[in-house]
């Protein structure tokens, strides 16, 4: 396991109900309703935010990626996250399909950025090895 040799961030969140419950942030920032996928109560859940979060890093991560080829990434850059919460026998688990689209950059140099993320961004970090991940340039 890597030990961080320097914390640069420490987010912190008090969740009550579990997955029909609330969470907040320490800093008042997050403040959340949480309620079951599929569910018609307002809220959002566990895989929607999980999402979110990768999504966000991985455009930080091509983001580096791009400054050290000198290049800026389009301004319309996106990520579109699918996260799966399934069953294998009797057990949950999740698998994540990212769509990266970075349009008016010429593919090879694209998929140059998205590998370079996937290598170095935090959550794919976490993840590698742990659940099935698809990530594909549309």
């Amino acid at each position: 396991m890597t030990q961080l040799e320097k914390i640069l961030y420490t987010g912190k969140t008090h969740t009550t109900g579990g997955r029909d419950g609330a969470a907040r942030s320490s800093d008042g920032r997050l403040d959340i309703a949480l309620s079951l996928p599929g569910s018609t109560r307002s809220g959002t859940n566990p895989e929607q935010l999980f999402g979110a979060g990768w999504s966000a890093c991985f455009i930080g991560a091509m983001g580096l990626a791009a400054a050290k080829m000198k290049l800026a990434l389009p301004a319309d850059v996106a990520v579109d996250a699918e996260v799966d919460l399934g069953t294998t026998d009797g057990a949950f688990f999740l698998q994540v399909r990212m769509n990266v689209s970075l349009p008016g950059l010429e593919r090879n140099i694209a998929q140059v950025l998205v590998d370079s993320a996937h290598q170095n961004c935090p959550y794919s970090k976490a993840t590698r090895g742990n659940i099935n991940v698809a990530i594909r340039l549309i």
